[in-house]
């Protein structure tokens, strides 16, 4: 029997290119670790609740106090900024233009003008999960019992990720429009949004993606969903108070909730018969949703929180942060007799723990705290379709040390 040198060769390049492969990701990891760490003077030592509030960068901190000593020398409306390379970086991240962006306060108010302006008629089906967030929850049975909408509840697996099977049969039943969570709160599972938005496109089905936890931790391109629906302040390490959406699929049927004359115009400029002036109409793009009045200095540092994220590569962040969450698990399952509750090998960094007999999450939390541990925590009202008790979450930063982690295991096991 002849030996084949080509074929053996060729294996040892493609072993070769594999371990390369390897070391890239790695050298990749450890370069976003650093960079992340060394662009903040300052990261509370112990932090584990990025899902809550991440820690800015210096610059992004300098941006907004710059811009509100900008304000305060200038005046107010004097330092409006030019937003335009900040809705161009976050736009990038979702496959859209930077027309299709709108800055907000906050996630839930971004997802209350999305959907309280939707001219959805009475009797449509508006499909979501059971790990929808409770805000969201919320207004949609306000929406519903107020214009006569009907909920239909996704059917979802064990570890409450939505069965594609399952979506397209209802999509084939009727929908008129989808809601998804690509991470929820509570619960560190990744919706398969690519496969997700697929369908919804399929079947013509207008699909709302709700980006809160998923944005600057995994990939979001390629979804194509109709709106996208985020925050600053979680994964993309911006300052508190400002939200956005993304709206790329923007038809006739959608506009704010409430109009502003920042987004609307009145369709007849004269006065009408009466006294009274024309109607309101929004202006093109997603700026209909967006009031002139915010917190400005929040909107640009945010800004400046994106374009440093493409900047170390998201690609790179999203390696990084899947790696911390999968070292996460294996550490903290068992510890204590709490348990993790999505899969050991889930590509997210948010990490949730189930109490054992017993247990609380409210004096492990505080346990936590004592020993300079900051965790977060998931009541049962944040997800009350999915939620059976509190839980812990964990969410390490980039370039969190494995130290801390074990630090936690030992808290959640005294």
């Amino acid at each position: 029997m002849t030996t084949d040198r080509s074929a053996i060769a060729e294996g040892r390049a493609r072993s070769g290119s594999g371990l390369d492969a390897i070391a890239e990701r790695l050298r990749a990891a450890r370069d976003v670790a650093g960079t992340w760490r060394a662009a903040r003077s300052v990261v509370p030592p112990g932090h584990l609740d990025a899902a809550g509030c991440n820690v800015p960068s210096d610059r992004v901190l300098d941006a907004v106090f710059e811009h509100l000593r900008l304000e305060r020398s200038r005046g107010g409306y004097a330092a409006e900024p030019d937003l335009g390379a900040a809705r161009s970086a976050l736009a990038a991240l979702a496959d859209a233009g930077p027309a299709d962006v709108a800055f907000v306060e906050s996630g839930t108010a971004a997802m209350a003008a999305l959907l309280g302006g939707w001219r959805l008629p009475p009797g449509s089906r508006v499909g979501f999960a059971r790990t929808e967030y409770g805000s969201t929850l919320m207004l949609l049975r306000r929406l519903a019992d107020e214009r006569g909408w009907t909920l239909v509840e996704l059917p979802v697996d064990d570890d409450s990720r939505l069965d594609l099977d399952g979506l397209r049969s209802r999509l084939a039943a009727g929908l008129d429009l989808v809601s998804v969570v690509h991470i929820a709160s509570h619960r560190g599972v990744v919706q398969p949004a690519a496969e997700i938005g697929a369908l919804c496109r399929a079947a013509g089905v207008p699909l709302v993606l709700d980006v809160c936890q998923s944005l600057g931790q995994v990939d979001v391109a390629g979804v194509d969903a109709t709106a996208y629906v985020g925050t600053s302040r979680k994964w993309l390490a911006g300052p508190r108070g400002a939200g956005f959406l993304i709206v790329p699929g923007l038809t006739a049927e959608m506009d704010a909730a409430a109009p502003t004359l920042g987004g609307h115009v009145w369709t007849d400029g004269r006065r009408a018969p009466g006294g009274r002036a024309g109607s309101p109409a929004p202006v093109a793009g997603a700026i209909r949703y967006e009031g002139s009045e915010g917190a400005i200095a929040a909107r640009v540092g945010l800004g400046v929180a994106v374009q440093e994220h493409r900047s170390l590569g998201p690609a790179a962040v999203h390696a990084h942060l899947a790696g911390l969450g999968g070292t996460a698990r294996r550490i903290l399952d068992g510890a204590g007799g709490w348990r993790v509750v999505e899969p050991l090998d889930e590509p997210s960094a948010i990490v949730t723990l189930r109490p054992p007999p017993g247990g609380s999450a409210d004096d492990a939390r505080s346990r936590a705290a004592r020993a300079g541990l900051l965790v977060g925590g998931a009541p049962v009202t944040r997800a009350p379709l999915d939620l059976r008790e509190p839980v812990i979450r964990v969410s390490p930063p980039p370039g969190t040390d494995p130290e801390t982690l074990h630090a936690l295991a030992r808290v959640l096991g005294g």
